[in-house]
């Protein structure tokens, strides 16, 4: 590989400077803030719901526990774990993106959670914490977005305790031709049309569903969390593989 394509990442389809990517992130999530709830619902036709709630069931949380909800967004996750830490616990939601910060905030207000919960604007690849510090470490769609992985991934793990376990959860590779098929057709033809007539922004959707397509299978994604150092590793399909979700634990 030469130093030009070392330079380089995806972008969806496109390969973009490693440099550009997390400008041109910002402004696709900048864009779909503000909708990015319904459009939620809408896309996985509210099964996103069914995802976290499986999420929360194998996160293990116990009261008085730390937790980093990272690419945390609008907080769904966040507001599962303040009520599980309780008072004694702490929730961070982390978002490098400052419109789904504010969004995330604004929404955990109004529904009265806020004692446990502080808003950090981080970067996955740098966390901005000590070592040792989280007991459990969640990036819910997030990863994809990432620019390099692997460091993101090191850094997780260095700032989660010993003992303490990373869930990544993540669209995935689907485990059946057809449904790849039907996916593929739904992923490129009614998701950017969806974008457009909802969120006025076609061509942020049209990225999202590129980024699912590049981003690394269950067994990749599996020895890459296994190479920063996590172990007992395994992952769970959901809708048929369409998303899977990734446990791993520092020992």
């Amino acid at each position: 590989m030469n130093k030009h394509e070392d330079d380089t990442t995806d972008f969806g389809f496109t390969q973009v400077q490693k440099s550009q990517k997390a400008d041109m992130v910002a402004d696709v999530f900048h864009s779909v803030a503000a909708k990015y709830d319904i459009m939620n619902d809408l896309m996985s036709m509210g099964i996103h719901r069914i995802w976290k709630r499986f999420t929360i069931d194998c996160s293990g949380i116990r009261p008085g526990q730390k937790v980093l909800d990272l690419a945390g967004g609008t907080g769904d996750l966040t507001a599962k774990f303040s009520r599980l830490t309780g008072p004694s616990g702490q929730v961070v939601l982390a978002d490098i993106n400052d419109s789904m910060l504010k969004v995330g905030r604004a929404k955990l207000r109004n529904r009265g959670i806020a004692d446990n919960v502080r808003f950090v604007q981080a970067n996955a690849e740098a966390l901005p914490f000590p070592d040792n510090t989280f007991d459990l470490i969640t990036i819910s769609f997030g990863l994809r977005n990432v620019t390099d992985k692997d460091k993101a991934l090191a850094s997780m793990f260095r700032v989660l305790k010993p003992g303490g376990r990373l869930l990544i959860l993540e669209f995935s590779k689907p485990q059946y031709k057809l449904l790849s098929k039907v996916y593929d057709q739904y992923s490129f033809r009614v998701l950017p049309l969806m974008g457009k007539l909802i969120a006025h922004d076609s061509e942020s959707y049209r990225y999202l569903a590129e980024s699912i397509r590049m981003h690394p299978g269950q067994e990749k994604l599996k020895s890459m969390m296994e190479q920063v150092g996590f172990e007992n590793v395994e992952y769970f399909n959901m809708t048929g593989g369409i998303v899977a979700l990734h446990r791993g634990y520092k020992f």
